[in-house]
C-alpha cells in the first residue's frame, strides 16, 4: 500500500473548469446510485452465487490473457513515454506471475468461508428474549488505488465474496488494464445472476473524480485508499466518507538478550532486505545491549553486503567498533527524523537499547502502529511484548514481512489497517462486514 503513483497521489487535484467538474459529479453520481441499488442485490447473493462468479473471473482472465496482456502493453507504452521507471513499470506489467497470482487469489476466496449472515454472540436475557449478532456487509466500497491493475481483480473479489458493490479507481496509466478487467468482471457477474454493477469502474482519469467520491456519503459507505503518503494525508484531510487506511509502515524487530542468534539474523535480514518497498518491511532495528556485541557485527555485514544504508545510534557504532567491525566508514549517524521515517528503501536505522522496557517504549513513542516483531526465547517477555506493544500486528520470532492478507490466511487483502476502528491490520473478509443485533422474543414487551 506504500507503493506511489503519481495518478492518484498527487496532492493537488487537478485544475477543472466548472463544467468538467459538473461532469464528474454527474457521472459518478449515476455511479453511485448503480452501486447502492446493486448493493442490495449483493447482499442476498448466495455463497453459490458469488462463488461462480470468483471461479468464472479465473477461468476468463486465464482464457483472455493474451488479449489481456496486449491491452496492458499499451498502458505499459504510455508509462514509458511518460518517464515512469521500472519500478513503477514492474507494478504496471500484467506478468504471467501477476495473472497467475490473481487466478489463485479468485481460487482462494471462492474457497473461504462465506461470512455473511454468520451468527455470533448468542445469549437470553431474563426478559425472555434472545441476542446475538449478524455478520453483514457495509454496503458499497469505494476504492482509491495505484498502478497496479491486479488490484482490480483483488478488491473486487473480496467485495464480491463479502456481499458489497464497489467502485474502483485505478491509476491513470493502468486504465486501459482495468477497463479490460473490469468488462471480464461484469461479464462474470451477470452469467452468476448478478448485477453487473455489483462492481464498477471509473473510467475517467481526471483527479477530480477522486475528490468527488471522497465526498459521495450518499453512495459510498467507506473508502479504501490503496497508495503512497501524500494520497492518504489528501484524503484525511479532505474525505467525508469514513476510511480503512494506514498512513505509515515504521515497523520494528527487537533483537532480545534472550534471542535465539541464529533466528534473529536470519529473520531480521528477511524483514528488510526480502522487499524495501513493502510497508510491512522493517525499517528500525532495536537490539539489546547483552546481545549486541555478538549479533550487530554479522548482521551488520550482511545488510552492508546487500548494499543497505545503516544509520545507527551511538550506542551501536561503539559496539561496532569494539568488534572491529570493517564497514565503520560506511556508517552514517542516526538522526531524530530516522526514528519516524519510513524509508521503503535499502536503508535501515538501528538502535542499542538496555531492556525491554526501553525496546516497548521507543516502538510506542515513533512506531506507527503497523507491525512490530521481537525476537526473544523467553516467555514472559515476549507475552510482554505482545500485550504492550500497540500495533496492528504484533510478531514473535517472524519477519515483519509477513504482516500480509495472503499470508494470514485472508485469501487476500483489501488493505492494511493501522485505525483502532473500524478494522485493525491486514483487512480481508471479516474487515468489509459489519455486525448488527438480531434479538427474538415471543410478544416480550418490556416492563
Amino acid at each position: 500500500m506504500s507503493t506511489s503513483d503519481p495518478s492518484v497521489n498527487n496532492t493537488t487535484p487537478t485544475t477543472s473548469s466548472s463544467a468538467n467538474l459538473q461532469a464528474i459529479h454527474e457521472q459518478l453520481t449515476v455511479i453511485g446510485k448503480k452501486a447502492r441499488a446493486a448493493s442490495r442485490a449483493m447482499a442476498k447473493a448466495t455463497s453459490q452465487q458469488k462463488n461462480l462468479a470468483l471461479l468464472q473471473m479465473g477461468m476468463a482472465i486465464r482464457l483472455q490473457t493474451p488479449l489481456l496482456k496486449e491491452v496492458n502493453l499499451r498502458d505499459i507504452e504510455r508509462a514509458k513515454l511518460a518517464g515512469q521507471d521500472a519500478a513503477f513499470i514492474d507494478r504496471l506489467t500484467l506478468s504471467d506471475k501477476a495473472i497467475n497470482g490473481m487466478i489463485e487469489g479468485l481460487e482462494q476466496i471462492a474457497a473461504l468461508q462465506d461470512p455473511i449472515g454468520e451468527v455470533l454472540n448468542h445469549r437470553s436475557r431474563p426478559t425472555g428474549i434472545d441476542i446475538s449478532q449478524m455478520r453483514v456487509p457495509l454496503g458499497v466500497i469505494g476504492i482509491i488505488y495505484e498502478s497496479r491493475p491486479n488490484v482490480t481483480i483483488d478488491a473486487a473479489a473480496l467485495c464480491i465474496k463479502s456481499g458489497n458493490a464497489t467502485i474502483l479507481r485505478g491509476g491513470s496509466e493502468a486504465i486501459e488494464s482495468n477497463t479490460a478487467l473490469a468488462k471480464i468482471i461484469q461479464d462474470c457477474l451477470k452469467r452468476a445472476g448478478l448485477p453487473e454493477d455489483g462492481v464498477q469502474v471509473i473510467e475517467t482519469t481526471d483527479r477530480a473524480a477522486v475528490g468527488e467520491m471522497i465526498t459521495m456519503t450518499e453512495y459510498i459507505d467507506v473508502i479504501v485508499p490503496r497508495g503512497g503518503k501524500s494520497l492518504i494525508a489528501r484524503l484525511m484531510q479532505d474525505a467525508r466518507v469514513p476510511m480503512i487506511k494506514h498512513l505509515d509502515g515504521i515497523c520494528h524487530t527487537y533483537v532480545d538478550a534472550e534471542a535465539d542468534m541464529s533466528k534473529a539474523i536470519t529473520v531480521c535480514d528477511n524483514a528488510k532486505t526480502q522487499r524495501y518497498s513493502p510497508c510491512n518491511a522493517m525499517e528500525t532495528l532495536l537490539v539489546h545491549a547483552k546481545i549486541a556485541p555478538r549479533i550487530m557485527a554479522p548482521l551488520c555485514k550482511i545488510y552492508q553486503d546487500k548494499g543497505v544504508e545503516l544509520r545507527v545510534d551511538r550506542k551501536t557504532k561503539g559496539v561496532l567498533a569494539q568488534a572491529g567491525f570493517d564497514g565503520m566508514s560506511a556508517l552514517v549517524d542516526a538522526t531524530e527524523e530516522d526514528w519516524t521515517t519510513e524509508y521503503l528503501a535499502p536503508i535501515l536505522s538501528i538502535k542499542v537499547v538496555e531492556n525491554l522496557d526501553e525496546a516497548i517504549d521507543h516502538i510506542n513513542h515513533y512506531g506507527s502502529h503497523h507491525t512490530d516483531a521481537i525476537m526473544t526465547e523467553n516467555t514472559i517477555t515476549a507475552d510482554r511484548f505482545l500485550k504492550e506493544v500497540d500495533s496492528a500486528s504484533v510478531m514473535l520470532n517472524a519477519s515483519t514481512r509477513f504482516a500480509d492478507g495472503f499470508e494470514y490466511g485472508l485469501g487476500a487483502e483489501i488493505g492494511i489497517s493501522n485505525d483502532k476502528l473500524h478494522a485493525r491490520g491486514p483487512v480481508g473478509l471479516e474487515g468489509l462486514t459489519s455486525l448488527k443485533y438480531i434479538v427474538k422474543g415471543n410478544g416480550s414487551i418490556r416492563g
